[in-house]
Parts: structure tokens; C-alpha cells; sequence
């Protein structure tokens, strides 16, 4: 037996504070905030698990790193460390780097996209839904049935694009009215599942052939080859970077929010292989970010990302940050809390809907949950169904409800404990006890896009 496998691959050096709240604070605390945790100061909440962006703990190397960035507005050399880094692990020719993957989703938009356009992904995320809609273009989810919705189905890969949708897609709109493809990987809307490299092969054979751009939303690309090493057959003996190699060598180009699988604070980039787009990516970075070698970041910042994409890709390290969440994930199955099984690879999503049957998606069950996961135990979670990604008919005005009504409870990177974790099988236990109890949300306020209106909606308890 190899008792090493038990624990974490690394030791912890620095520790931060984290503050204990009574349940009456979290009731007065969560009614300021609209019942709305984006609202919640982080000082009053325990375990933060509303997102994995940013929120890593980063290596005694890339704090190191930190101390020797270059700063030089022009021709950082951080900037060019951070290039052979993406071109070592992704293989892509032209680097950008952004701020955050937002400012890099922008840039794609702007480059790819047109006015009545169609968008087509596995299962698009918020931040970019966003940006299309400004654009004037249409984002279609092409996820797969057994993706679809929130089951115990093992199918190992849920993220992957449905090929007979896809094609029939774009022989009934015309190739010409779709200026792009995305492969989000890992699917962050439907529980972190991995995309396979089959799958990313096959949209590709018909990106090309139908002459479409194809990118890959690469967040959570490190996590997405961990999958395919232990799931995928003929891919078990391969090294991760290896996998990255051949993912990326099906796309056109990459966009990265670098706050997930960079292991950084802040960042990102937009990578291409083609040198006729990267004049215009240049240009739109300068005008929004910054000087061309920095893009938006400081140099201490382009230092710890090219360590941190490196680190990212390490097996041992992948191994236990996909066990810890698959560890928070058994538990609280084995409890009766309703989740999508298999696990993902960044955290747990609980199904709101049958969590809660009593409150339909009118009145938000998914959001219901979040705020009484958070006065139970100042645990923060985040919806992902009725309010993150309802839309509204153009026609009738009325709304159209998501096919999944989920709570995302992500883990971040090299940051929480197991017994983090029993706290947080404890609270949703608890919480699970008492769902008969629970009524659901109004919605008061949800501002101008309605695809980004979780970030700063207002609510009130239905009485």
C-alpha cells in the first residue's frame, strides 16, 4: 500500500485568518446584501466556495517569482517567460495576455464576432454570453443529452458538444452565419465536466471542413486532461502536458481566464495561431489593457502565471485537487443531497430542483439554496439556473427558463482542508433536513443584461 497518495502534495507555509459568525449575523448580513451573497463582505464568511477564480493559493516558486517580475512597460521579460510557457504547454505561436479572461473573451468577440451571428458551444458561461450578447450575436448551447441535465448518469465526458446537433445546425443556418465554434473546457455550466479528446477532434474535422474558427475556453484545460488521461482510453500512459499538446493542436486559438488552472490571482491571455489575426488582437489589447507585453497585468503577475501553468499541469498535484472535490461529492451523495454525478474537476453542483421540488424556477430554488447554505454555516455557494441563465423571448417578452437549476459549490485550489470540507457536508446536510421548510425568492431588481444579472440582482423571501 502507498500511504503517500493519502495526503496533499504539498505542506503549508502561511496561513490566513478566517472569521466564525453566529446564524443571527449571517440573517442580518444576508438581508443587507438583497440576499444576494455577492453583496456579503468576504471578512464574514467562512468557507468561500462562490468561485475558484483567482482564489488559489499560490507556491513558495511563484511568490518567488513575484519578487523578480520585470516591470518594464515594453519588452518585459516576465512577458517573454510567460510566452514560452503558454507555447510549451499549448503549443500556440501568438500570446496576449489580458487582465482576465474576460478582457481576452472580449477581444474574441470583437475579432470573431458579427451582428446576428451564431455562436456555437457546449455549454457557454455567463461572462461570455454577456459580451456576445453586446456584440449582436446569438450564443447556442450544442451540450450533449446526458449533459443536459442533473443526473447520476456515469458518462464520463457530460461536456461533450453534441456532433448530430452540430451538424444539423450548420447545414439548416448556413456556415456563413457562424463565425465561430467554442469548446469550453472543462464545462463550467453543468458541473466542471471534461470534454473528450474525441469529442474536440470531431467538431474540429467540422470546423474545417465548414471553414469556422474554432477555439477552446481553456479556464479549467488542466483539470479537462486529467480527465481524459484517467478516463479516455489510449491516453493513460501520456503525460498531461502531452494531452495539453494535442487538445490545443485542434484550435484555431485559445482564450484563458488564468484564475482557475494558472494557479494566479489575476489574469490572461488570448492566444492564435494565425499571424494575419494577431495585428488585431495587439490592437484591441492596447486600446483596452495596455501596452502589448503586459496586456492589463504587472510583471510580478506575468511572472507567477508562466510558474503557475506549469505547476498546474503536474499529475500529482491534479490528482488531489480532482480527489478532494470527488471526496466533497461522495459525501454528501451518500447523504441523499441531489448532485451531478460523476464529480467535475473544480467543485460540486447540487440540483436545486430536486433539492427543493416545492419552489419552481419562477421563484429561484437554486438562489434559495445559497442563502440558507449561508446563514446555516457562512458557507457561500453560487446559483447557476434561474437567474445566472434565464433569457427573455424577443418575441413575447417572456422568459425562458434554463433545462438546469444548480448551486455551485467550487473548491479553490491548494487553499481548504478535508475537515473544510466536513463542515461543508455538515452544513448542506443540515440544510437538506429542513428543505420542506423552505420557500423561494422575488426577484426586485436585475439590471441592464440580463445574462450578467446574478452578479448584482436584489431579492426578497416570498412570504
Amino acid at each position: 500500500m502507498e500511504f503517500l497518495n493519502d495526503a496533499e502534495p504539498f505542506r503549508i507555509k502561511m496561513v490566513e485568518p478566517i472569521k466564525k459568525t453566529t446564524r443571527e449575523e449571517r440573517e442580518n448580513l444576508i438581508k443587507e446584501a438583497d440576499f444576494n451573497v455577492f453583496k456579503i463582505k468576504a471578512e464574514n464568511v467562512f468557507i468561500d466556495m462562490i468561485t475558484d477564480s483567482g482564489t488559489s493559493a499560490m507556491s513558495s516558486k511563484q511568490w518567488g517569482g513575484i519578487m523578480t517580475g520585470d516591470e518594464s512597460y515594453a519588452g518585459s521579460s516576465s512577458f517573454y517567460r510567460l510566452r514560452d510557457s503558454v507555447q510549451d504547454i499549448m503549443g500556440f505561436k501568438y500570446v496576449q495576455p489580458t487582465h482576465q479572461g474576460r478582457a481576452a473573451d472580449f477581444i474574441m468577440s470583437q475579432i470573431y464576432g458579427t451582428k446576428g451571428g451564431y455562436i456555437l458551444g457546449n455549454l457557454h458561461f455567463d461572462s461570455f454570453k454577456g459580451h456576445s450578447e453586446i456584440a449582436g450575436s446569438i450564443p447556442i448551447d450544442l451540450i450533449i443529452e446526458e449533459g443536459r441535465t442533473a443526473n447520476s448518469n456515469p458518462f464520463p465526458f457530460k461536456g461533450n458538444m453534441d456532433i448530430e446537433k452540430l451538424n444539423l445546425f450548420i447545414e439548416e443556418k448556413g456556415k456563413e452565419n457562424i463565425p465561430l465554434i467554442i469548446i469550453t473546457v472543462t464545462s463550467n455550466g453543468n458541473g466542471g465536466q471534461p470534454v473528450s479528446m474525441e469529442n474536440i477532434r470531431s467538431v474540429s474535422v467540422i470546423a474545417k471542413e465548414n471553414n469556422i474558427p474554432l477555439m477552446i475556453d481553456a479556464a479549467r484545460f488542466a483539470e479537462n486532461c486529467y480527465f481524459i488521461k484517467e478516463r479516455e482510453q489510449g491516453y493513460e500512459n501520456k503525460s498531461i502536458k502531452e494531452i495539453s499538446n494535442e487538445m490545443f493542436s485542434y484550435a484555431d486559438g485559445c482564450v484563458m481566464s488564468s484564475k482557475k488552472d494558472g494557479l494566479v490571482n489575476i489574469g490572461g491571455f488570448i492566444c492564435t495561431r494565425h499571424e494575419e489575426l494577431f495585428p488585431a488582437i495587439n490592437q484591441l489589447a492596447i486600446i483596452n489593457e495596455g501596452f502589448v507585453t503586459y496586456g492589463g497585468m504587472s510583471g510580478r503577475d506575468l511572472e507567477a502565471l508562466a510558474i503557475g501553468l506549469h505547476e498546474g499541469i503536474d499529475q500529482e498535484y491534479l490528482k488531489y485537487r480532482i480527489e478532494q472535490v470527488k471526496y466533497l461529492g461522495e459525501e454528501l451523495f451518500k447523504r441523499g443531497v441531489p448532485i451531478i454525478l460523476p464529480t467535475g474537476g473544480h467543485g460540486v453542483y447540487v440540483d436545486a430542483q430536486k433539492f427543493y421540488p416545492q419552489i419552481p424556477q419562477s421563484e429561484f430554488p437554486g438562489q434559495a439554496l445559497v442563502v440558507e447554505l449561508y446563514k446555516t454555516a457562512g458557507v457561500r455557494g453560487v446559483e447557476l439556473g434561474s437567474c445566472a441563465f434565464s433569457k427573455k423571448d424577443k418575441e413575447t417578452g417572456a422568459t425562458i427558463y434554463p433545462d438546469l437549476e444548480l448551486v455551485r459549490l467550487t473548491v479553490s485550489r491548494r487553499v481548504y482542508t478535508h475537515r473544510h470540507m466536513d463542515v461543508v457536508i455538515k452544513a448542506l446536510e443540515n440544510v437538506y433536513k429542513r428543505r420542506d421548510q423552505m420557500k423561494g425568492l422575488k426577484l426586485t431588481y436585475e439590471g441592464p443584461i440580463i445574462s450578467l444579472r446574478h452578479f448584482t440582482a436584489k431579492f426578497e423571501p416570498i412570504a
